[in-house]
């Protein structure tokens, strides 16, 4: 046995990739120092990476959210002079408007965003990410159900489970923007009454806790003290324990952003008082971190690795 006791397999970092090695070989050379021609080669990058997608309409959605965090206008304007035709540097486009949005609070010109959606659409109207891309705008603008449903209408004809519309929906229609608790909880109902085990929308019922949760206890007071009690309910556990079940075992969370929907449940199962049980979710995660849900705390490697931990190492 070692002397100071077992050592955790890897540090704490942030990867926006998650477990994509080949999104991630692209997300390091956007951060990089840039040179002349930078941009002509990062559009090149980018256009490989999204084909490599092919028709896996999760894997391409899972990158081409990354990319949007990534990647700037500038970049998305230089790829779609390269490529006039082309819907990919249009949706890329489209996707960086609804990022940019989410920090300012507002989009710059929803017009325009809505333009590249829709023609993007007509150019590959097999693809659902124009249309979560419209979803996300659509959300963003406070758009009436009668405009919103049509478009969830589109996406499921695509890509029946997509896990970045799904999220869209949830928080469409929550209290603080577009819906009520109740509506919430009826999409989260239905989804889980109908979606096969392990796929993407796995963590759409998590999440609703979650967001919950937080909201009961930005409301501080007795409302807090409720939030913190609210694993406790049936509903709360009984989600927990069928995430248990299955998602730490390898291969039962095959989608794209698996590594996300764990890192949710190991927040989750602290905030429940039930670290102890979080090992085998750590363990599968192996260092990666994503800033939400840990960065509605502080820094969110620091509070990863303060739960962490707290878990048991897998083999003691």
């Amino acid at each position: 046995m070692p002397i100071f006791g077992r050592r955790r397999s890897t540090a704490p970092r942030l990867a926006p990739e998650l477990d994509d090695q080949e999104l991630g070989r692209v997300c390091r050379q956007l951060t990089a120092p840039r040179m002349q021609g930078q941009l002509d080669l990062s559009a090149g990058l980018v256009e490989q990476v999204l084909r490599g997608a092919g028709g896996d309409w999760d894997r391409r959605t899972h990158r081409l959210g990354v990319l949007a965090r990534l990647a700037s206008p500038a970049l998305a304007t230089v790829w779609r002079r390269q490529r006039p035709r082309d819907a990919d540097p249009l949706v890329l486009h489209a996707w960086i408007d609804v990022a940019e949005a989410r920090v300012a609070g507002a989009l710059e010109d929803p017009r325009a965003t809505l333009d590249r959606c829709r023609r993007a659409a007509d150019l590959r109207p097999e693809d659902p990410a124009p249309w979560v891309a419209l979803l996300a705008v659509h959300r963003l603008l406070r758009r009436p159900e009668q405009e919103v449903y049509p478009i969830c209408r589109e996406i499921g004809a695509r890509d029946a489970w997509n896990r970045t519309a799904h999220l869209e929906m949830l928080r469409y229609l929550s209290p603080d923007e577009c819906g009520s608790h109740l509506q919430a909880l009826d999409f989260v109902e239905a989804v889980r009454a109908s979606a096969p085990a392990g796929t993407a929308v796995a963590g759409l019922e998590l999440a609703l806790l979650t967001d919950r949760y937080r909201a009961g206890l930005a409301q501080g007071g007795v409302t807090a003290l409720g939030a913190r009690r609210r694993w406790a309910l049936p509903d709360a556990e009984a989600a927990l324990g069928r995430a248990m079940a299955d998602w730490p075992t390898p291969g039962f969370l095959r989608h794209a952003a698996a590594l996300a929907d764990l890192n949710l449940l190991a927040y989750a199962l602290g905030q429940a008082g039930r670290v102890a049980e979080a090992g085998p979710v750590f363990a599968a995660l192996d260092g990666v971190v994503t800033p939400w849900p840990w960065g509605l705390d502080g820094d969110p490697v620091d509070e990863f690795a303060r739960w962490r931990d707290q878990a048991p190492v897998e083999g003691d």
